[in-house]
């Protein structure tokens, strides 16, 4: 039985775990404003809240709920746009849509309120940046996201007052909540979650990658919903060396204080991988299991030069290099009834340098024309150590050997540079597809692996240094 507290009311029902949370909200229950867009997480009609009971405290995350299996909700708090209205009157979030005419034909409205009901919910700092973080992954097309930005900084204005971080008795008397906020987190600690039935099926965690393919098929046949493992999450670091579960979502990450400390630029480069919303589902074993050539956290581990730890139905475990993961287009190394467990990478250095680049026709939540990353250690203006991976360009994503290997030894100049540019157009055979041709990635490729250098060594690099190869 999926337990779980949907707006203020209870909801117990034996609903197949494998549908759409989406499809029960809309259909089951008749919450029909949490609209159907684009069914593949893309456009955030669908967002609702979900929030999860940490440490005795309740936190608050948007997802799209399209792809986010109904079993997922189990134990959780699910609200949608109707379980953030007021008693006749607007909410201050639905009062800042409106006084900054910030809506037009309405299809995407009660998207972008959730999303912005979650924000005032949130632990994030409360500024414009994060609030407009927030509703990266809302679409509207006819109204222009000038209004909708100014919404957003009227609430931040009127947030920025907030005493004590994501007070609900506070939220409440400012009519960013209704009063029943106050009572979810007892009613979440005494609500009856025994372990919901985990029939053999398809493995399943947040669902981002699967029900964007398969959501039919996951709706009607067997899952095994893995999300809730929890000898599958955390992020620990001992040694200079990070262990993250693979049921860790890229929010995780992005909130992880002393891994910003060591990659400063790390919540710059998750922004290119997607939306809030994606961020707070995504895991990173699904990334690395759908094995997509131009897998966004796949290329950003394997730039790391990543181990990962697979265990199997016995908890034995072995260790392997997530390079050597892959052997061909969707097909890796993973034997039955085994599971990707974690992912180990040493953390960048004072001498060690880490970057993401990656080329996409929508800023956030877009597939990759072409990815890269590298991470590149440097001694006395010398290369030790090099790894550098790529998408895009192969059936599988790519570590390149090759050109790793030329750069240790050699000097940090744009010679040294410009030639292993030429060892990774020898290593890399792109094809031509919807995302460009060929010859278009092959120059993707390039202009990305100088990419890299102009952001880490600004001083001493700048794109006209390559402009021989242009």
């Amino acid at each position: 039985m999926i337990t779980f507290i949907l707006n203020n009311k209870t909801i117990k029902t034996s609903e197949h775990s494998g549908m759409t949370l989406l499809d029960f909200v809309r259909y089951e229950q008749r919450l029909t404003g949490t609209k159907i867009g684009c069914r593949e997480g893309d456009c955030g009609a669908c967002t609702v809240l979900v929030g999860t009971l940490k440490n005795d405290t309740i936190e608050y995350q948007s997802i799209t709920s399209c792809i986010s299996p109904l079993g997922n909700a189990h134990g959780k708090h699910i609200v949608t746009v109707e379980g953030t209205n007021l008693k006749n009157k607007l909410t201050a979030t639905q009062e800042a849509m409106k006084a900054n005419y910030a809506t037009q034909c309405g299809f995407c409205t009660p998207g972008f309120v959730v999303s912005l009901t979650g924000f005032a919910l949130s632990n994030s700092k409360k500024n414009y940046n994060n609030a407009l973080d927030a509703i990266s992954g809302n679409i509207c097309r006819c109204t222009g996201y000038k209004a909708i930005e100014k919404a957003a900084q009227q609430m931040v204005s009127t947030l920025q007052n907030q005493k004590v971080d994501n007070s609900f008795n506070w939220l409440i008397e400012n009519g960013f909540v209704p009063e029943y906020f106050s009572s979810i987190h007892k009613r979440l600690k005494d609500l009856e979650t025994k372990d919901i039935n985990q029939p053999k099926g398809k493995y399943v965690s947040g669902g981002t990658d699967l029900y964007v393919q398969q959501a039919d098929h996951l709706a009607d046949n067997s899952v095994h919903l893995i999300a809730e493992k929890n000898y599958l999450k955390g992020i620990s670091i001992e040694n200079n060396v990070c262990t993250i579960g693979t049921n860790s979502t890229v929010s995780d990450l992005w909130n992880h204080s002393k891994i910003n400390n060591y990659i400063p630029n790390l919540k710059k480069h998750l922004k290119l991988v997607s939306s809030e919303q994606i961020r707070n589902m995504a895991s990173f074993g699904g990334n690395l299991a759908n094995a997509s050539p131009i897998g966004d956290m796949t290329i950003f581990f394997l730039g790391l030069n990543s181990d990962i730890i697979i265990a199997n139905e016995q908890e034995e475990e072995r260790i392997l290099p997530l390079k050597n993961f892959y052997q061909g287009y969707k097909t890796y190394d993973l034997k039955d009834g085994e599971l990707l467990k974690a992912i180990s990478f040493k953390l960048p250095t004072k001498q060690s340098f880490f970057n993401f680049e990656k080329v996409c026709k929508r800023t956030h939540l877009d597939i990759a024309s072409v990815n890269s990353a590298i991470h590149i250690h440097i001694e006395d203006n010398v290369i030790s150590e090099a790894d550098v991976s790529i998408g895009g360009v192969a059936a599988i994503p790519k570590y390149l050997h090759e050109t790793s290997k030329f750069l240790i030894g050699k000097s940090l100049t744009s010679e040294t540079i410009i030639e292993a540019n030429d060892v990774l157009q020898n290593e890399i055979s792109p094809i031509s597809d919807v995302r460009g041709t060929s010859d278009y990635k092959r120059l993707l490729g390039r202009q990305l692996f100088f990419a890299h250098f102009t952001e880490l060594f600004p001083k001493k690099f700048t794109l006209n240094d390559f402009v021989q190869h242009a």
